[in-house]
């Protein structure tokens, strides 16, 4: 019996060192990064972005799905449930976070992730549809004011960071505008492109990307590559807002697998490849640590609620 104990107790430890081994060695295998968002909005375009760095920076191959709809919660409960190993991990932006948790029930809350780093902070910018009859902010609040919904704008999704600017500007214009909301800002565009909205918000990526012309900045100054765009403040509109995003995994993710993503990602934040690639779609890369990206978004998410109420769009 003394020796089936001894045995008993070897294969025990056996098992303890093995399973140690496994996170020491992490990563094993190939990782899955989710974007919420469908391919060629700005999230995705970020994701890709930062791909051919993290990947290098971890030593194994990020595996890029899209995982589209319902303003980001769908990709984001994917990721919540998702086993927390660090094989499953995403590339979450704010709206899915800090915003739709104010508007419907979810599956999901910030306590439901594990936050690993700050990848992008983009100011946002007012998106012109390729023929629209204005091509300023003055032109599109005389358009929105001949009648009722004569104003035609996008979002990706109700209560979105995007929508919820939009909708601030055109409230203090006293516009009532049609708003039609899109599964991402890809959709969008092309829905801009092709004339069936005339106006959106979003990160400056999605113009450089289409060539849709950019009627303002919502930013204090006017940003790098757009200098000849006017801030949203200048058209007498003080309203400044960003669409920030970065690596989110499932809560219970293991302290070491946490620390070697945090630590691949701020290589890959600040790598030439990520940078250039940002500077190319006229994003700014901006890394924080986990625990400094959970506080900035536990904060706008308060700040958030307050906002969607006074629209009058939150939920009880």
């Amino acid at each position: 019996m003394r020796r089936r104990g001894v045995g008993s107790l070897a294969l025990l430890l056996m098992a303890l060192a093995t399973g140690a081994a496994a996170q020491e060695s992490y990563p094993s295998r190939p990782v899955q990064l989710i974007v919420p968002y469908p391919p060629g909005g700005n999230t995705d375009l970020m994701a890709r972005a930062l791909q051919p760095a993290l990947s290098q920076a971890l030593g194994q191959s990020v595996v890029i799905v899209n995982r589209g709809g319902a303003s980001g919660t769908i990709g984001d409960a994917e990721i919540a449930r998702a086993r927390p190993d660090g094989y499953t991990i995403g590339l979450s932006p704010n709206t899915p976070l800090t915003a739709q948790p104010h508007l419907v029930p979810l599956s999901y809350s910030l306590e439901s992730f594990r936050f690993l780093c700050l990848v992008y902070d983009n100011p946002q910018v007012l998106v012109l549809g390729r023929d629209t009859p204005f091509r300023d902010i003055a032109g599109m609040v005389a358009y929105g004011r001949r009648g009722k919904e004569a104003l035609v704008f996008g979002s990706p999704g109700q209560g979105s960071t995007q929508h919820i600017l939009l909708a601030r500007l055109l409230r203090g214009a006293g516009v009532e505008a049609l708003h039609v909301p899109f599964t991402g800002a890809g959709p969008m565009a092309q829905a801009a492109l092709g004339g069936q909205i005339m106006a959106f918000v979003e990160s400056p990526s999605i113009p450089a990307s289409t060539g849709l012309p950019v009627a303002g900045v919502f930013n204090a100054a006017r940003v790098p590559g757009l200098t000849e765009v006017p801030t949203v403040t200048e058209a007498g509109y003080p309203i400044v807002g960003s669409s920030a995003g970065g690596l989110v995994a499932p809560a219970g993710l293991p302290d070491n697998v946490a620390a070697a993503i945090q630590r691949a990602c701020g290589e890959a934040v600040a790598s030439e490849s990520f940078r250039t690639a940002a500077v190319r779609l006229n994003s700014v890369p901006s890394y924080l640590s986990g625990a400094e990206f959970r506080a900035r978004f536990a904060e706008e998410s308060e700040s958030n609620k307050r906002v969607l109420q006074e629209l009058g769009i939150a939920r009880e």
